[in-house]
């Protein structure tokens, strides 16, 4: 077929001979199904076996691209390509000699890959891998127990069959959550340990072939941290589909486990899965899950992070926190941390599907104010309360105003803000701070350009005086009030100096994001280096001096600071290192004490020369 990306895909040759043909191919794989498994060289010669398996191969390699292209088409599910793949697993889990001959290692994987393929989307097919005893063998498949790639494939398909009503009880009673949730946490290591951190010439060969078939151009090492960011998240999706039915909840809600979700994100290999942040939420949707994760506080903080940041999945955390505030057996736990966080966004327009976002949170944040937290609340609390509060009203009464007293108190407060500007010129960075808050007093809520402008002027302020809280805040906040052509005037400086001021709290990934978001806009680049002197519209010094080279210099520097800090294999290396360094001390500490008094007289003799 034309429209078949798959050149080698044997449904197409099929379906498009006649029909005499048609029969004699449909039965020709029935037979060949059947055979697949228990099929051996008629010759125990190498060369008899090395072609056996290489043809064998061929066939799969075939099955593998019809199922990559025609997932839901029940013909070959009908012929039994299901259950020969399940019972090629099985050979390569229990049969080493068969595994180890020609290309035979290759088997396993690809088998487990057509299983995911075909049960992908239809339940029907998925219950009947379940009927042919799935289950068990891509379970032992997950543990690792030929290699990280079967592994991988082997999670996938596990991943499908738990998302189905009618195959859940299947996966439920293999043990498949406990395992999950240890590949989970650690499968990157695994995949470190196994290939990454390996030399080129220890690696299995196999594994680099799978691999640069797969990179379409990329480098091994790229796909291998795809590879990997793919069997952590599907891992999560495993569990996920656990964690949609509460009575799996005290099994998850482990601490040790909790703790490690938000930091298994996908990467920029993977952005299209929720991964840890996903569970999170739907972990949330329980008041079991709710109480776990309140008693995290650096979970909490982390949520709070996120929703401050330049993540696709930042509605999930914004959700969390709501949810957290507006359950009371969680509410106080969160308390502090949410309301400083979400009270950055109450002025959001739009936020994934949801619009007018910050409404619902503004109604959040104000409707229990006058409870016993407040009076437990610490300062920033208590101000973010009043802001909120403050904001509310003055929204009313800016309904009422005349357009020509809108006009006056916004002229007012350019005045204010040029003050700033001229004492930030003169050095005076705090009284520069002073006359920008002065100015968002009087500012209209109205004029939303204008305010972007003085909330990222008083943000470049707070870096400068290494207060790196104050200026997410305040860039979060002109983030929430760009839109239409604010967007592009206000969003590049804001998502520019959030990138430093989340550097400068440590956090690579939320600086990572808002400085790839920053740097990927040629418009972004452009104006901040639109004035030959190096001032901004804002009024404050860009980073470049007015030079774009400079700007793309900070920005590639930064982004490559950030992306080493956030590397999915960084902690396995770290491990790894450490791990080395300990059995090098432990040998020389040996070499040491086989070598008797002399050696050591002679050292400390040359210790004293």
């Amino acid at each position: 077929s034309s429209s078949c990306s798959y050149p080698d895909c044997f449904l197409c040759a099929i379906k498009f001979s006649p029909p005499d043909i048609y029969a004699r191919q449909a039965s020709f794989f029935s037979e060949l199904f059947k055979e697949l498994p228990s099929s051996s060289p008629s010759s125990s010669s190498a060369d008899a076996i090395a072609a056996s398996s290489k043809q064998q191969l061929s066939i799969i390699r075939g099955l593998w691209s019809t199922a990559m292209a025609h997932p839901d088409d029940p013909l070959f599910v009908q012929l039994g390509v299901l259950e020969s793949m399940i019972h090629l697993i099985y050979k390569g889990l229990r049969d080493p000699v068969w595994l180890s001959q020609g290309e035979n290692v290759f088997v396993p994987y690809y088998a487990a890959h057509i299983l995911g393929s075909y049960t992908m989307n239809v339940e029907r097919y998925a219950a009947y891998a379940v009927r042919y005893r799935a289950v068990p063998a891509l379970a032992e498949l997950a543990t690792g127990a030929l290699t990280w790639v079967e592994q991988r494939v082997a999670v996938r398909c596990l991943s499908h069959l738990a998302s189905y009503d009618s195959t859940f009880p299947a996966v439920s009673a293999g043990g498949v959550l406990r395992l999950a949730m240890a590949v989970a946490r650690g499968g990157t290591g695994l995949v470190y340990e196994q290939f990454v951190g390996k030399t080129v010439d220890r690696q299995l060969g196999y594994h680099k072939e799978l691999l640069a078939r797969g990179s379409s151009g990329e480098g091994v090492e790229r796909k291998a941290e795809e590879w990997a960011s793919q069997l952590q998240c599907w891992s999560l999706q495993v569990v996920n589909c656990f964690a949609l039915r509460e009575e799996f909840l005290l099994a998850i809600c482990r601490p040790e486990f909790l703790v490690d979700l938000p930091g298994m994100w996908g990467g920029l290999v993977n952005g299209s899965s929720p991964a840890g942040l996903g569970l999170l939420r739907t972990i949330c949707y329980h008041k079991l899950g709710r109480i776990a994760i309140a008693s995290c506080g650096s979970i909490v903080e982390a949520l709070c992070n996120v929703a401050r940041s330049s993540d696709d999945w930042q509605f999930m955390a914004v959700d969390c926190l709501l949810w957290l505030l507006q359950d009371p057996n969680s509410r106080s736990k969160v308390y502090s941390k949410a309301v400083v966080a979400l009270a950055d966004l109450v002025e959001l327009s739009s936020l994934g599907e949801q619009k007018k976002p910050g409404e619902s949170i503004m109604d959040v944040l104000l409707s229990h104010q006058k409870q016993d937290e407040l009076l437990e609340a610490d300062e920033n609390v208590l101000a973010a309360i009043e802001d909120v509060a403050r904001l509310k009203k003055r929204i009313k009464l800016e309904r009422h105003l005349a357009r020509e007293d809108i006009k006056i108190t916004q002229a007012a407060a350019l005045v204010l803000r040029l003050e700033g500007n001229a004492r930030f010129s003169a050095g005076d960075v705090r009284g520069a701070t002073a006359k920008y808050s002065e100015a968002l007093e009087v500012c209209p809520i109205k004029a939303k350009k204008d305010r972007v402008v003085i909330l990222n002027n008083r943000a470049q302020c707070y870096l400068l005086m290494g207060d790196a809280e104050r200026a997410v805040s305040d860039t979060t906040r002109a983030l929430s009030l760009c839109r239409g052509k604010r967007r592009r005037h206000g969003m590049t400086s804001s998502l520019w100096r959030r990138a430093q001021a989340y550097d400068m709290m440590g956090l690579a990934k939320e600086s990572l994001l808002d400085a790839l978001v920053f740097g990927c806009s040629s418009s972004s680049i452009s104006s901040c280096s639109a004035s030959s002197d190096g001032w901004d519209e804002s009024g404050s010094r860009s980073s470049s001096g007015g030079n774009q080279s400079g700007v793309n210099f900070y920005v590639a520097k930064l982004v490559r600071k950030q992306m080493q800090r956030t590397w999915l294999f960084r902690e396995a290396a770290r491990k790894s290192e450490m791990e080395s360094n300990e059995r090098e001390e432990d040998e020389e500490q040996s070499s040491g004490d086989e070598s008797g008094d002399e050696s050591e007289w002679e050292t400390a003799s040359e210790s004293e020369m």
